[in-house]
């Protein structure tokens, strides 16, 4: 199913939080193709703060909008154990997705999605604005081209100080077990694993431990990993939020026989090798819109144009399937393959 491209692709927000103003960031520079149309929230003043930014029409529902609105595509921005029964509902409404990550908690869950997309026949993306984070993906070029020569491992560290902004009260769903299905692992991880996994390869077998320093949330809020790829190479990973102040350093460092890369949140890419030792700066950082907007783009133009996504499904499913991993490793306090 395509949309005329010569008209914009008319967007419905469902769930208007603070991934909601990054979305409507990267709408605003990146994807001038798309129109939001509906602003969908239980909160209304959530809901109201999208629609002042875009004319957007309030709902407090997904059913309220399906009925009475005006779009041809769902951003679903929700919590994730709501994020099924939004899919479905959606596609299920003959209405093109785009699904914040994870897909959703359980792999048979995903399936059920994946499933329902199928019959609907609309265009699908699973959201992991990491695919098209500028960095991230100019280094997977430069790997291709040989710029760091066989690259053998890598390390992800993903430091974050806690920050109201995600956790606005003692209720926020992010402290809730039940409704982030464990804690940073799977809620944040495949930002990191993401792009381990497009510049070395599919993940065979991980293990794992994890922490609770920031304490008021039930999930885990520390975690450390080794990843072992299908290549047999391997690299770290490690992710945590905590209450505490923060050094800065190399979100990622990727490690070949000629050199290195390394990104940093603010630094953008930059790469070591023979010639720069001290480093020379690739990329600059584009900011965090830009990830979030090409993501947009792009499932823009696969909806408009027919182009395929940059991203299909599996590649969401994938990154599931290595954080449940390193939950089983937690548990068996071993390596646990990530295809059972």
């Amino acid at each position: 199913m395509m949309s005329d491209h010569a008209h914009p692709l008319k967007l419905a927000f469902l769930g208007c939080g603070g991934i909601a103003r990054d979305h409507l960031l990267g709408v605003q520079q990146y994807a001038s193709r798309i129109q939001v149309t509906a602003a969908i929230d239980l909160d209304q003043d959530k809901a109201q703060a999208v629609s002042a930014a875009t004319g957007a029409h309030v709902f407090t529902t997904l059913e309220q909008a399906l009925a009475e609105g005006q779009f041809d595509a769902v951003d679903i921005m929700l919590p994730h154990h709501l994020h099924e029964s939004a899919a479905v509902t959606s596609f299920e409404a003959g209405k093109h997705v785009l699904l914040e990550k994870p897909m959703a908690t359980t792999l048979d869950a995903c399936e059920r999605i994946l499933e329902s997309a199928r019959r609907a026949g609309t265009v699908f993306l699973a959201g992991e604005y990491a695919h098209y984070w500028p960095e991230v993906v100019r280094a997977k070029q430069l790997i291709e081209d040989g710029a760091v020569g066989r690259v053998f491992t890598a390390r992800a560290t993903a430091p974050a100080q806690f920050d109201p902004y995600w956790f606005p009260n003692a209720q926020c769903w992010r402290f809730d077990k039940a409704r982030t299905g464990g804690g940073i692992t799977i809620d944040g991880g495949s930002h990191y694993v993401r792009p381990l996994r497009m510049w070395m390869g599919e993940i065979d077998e991980v293990v794992a431990t994890m922490g609770h320093p920031l304490t008021p949330m039930q999930g885990e809020s520390l975690v450390q990993a080794l990843l072992r790829f299908e290549s047999g190479d391997s690299a770290m990973f490690e992710f945590m939020i905590v209450d505490t102040v923060l050094g800065a350093e190399a979100m990622w460092r990727i490690t070949g026989t000629r050199g290195q890369l390394a990104i940093y949140r603010d630094r953008g890419l930059w790469l070591h090798d023979a010639e720069h030792r001290d480093g020379i700066q690739v990329l600059a950082s584009r900011g965090r819109a830009a990830p979030f907007g090409l993501e947009l783009a792009d499932f823009a133009t696969a909806v408009l144009d027919g182009k395929p996504l940059a991203a299909g499904p599996e590649e969401s499913i994938a990154d599931l399937r290595a954080a449940l991993a390193m939950y089983r490793s937690v548990q068996s306090k071993r390596w646990e393959k990530v295809r059972e």
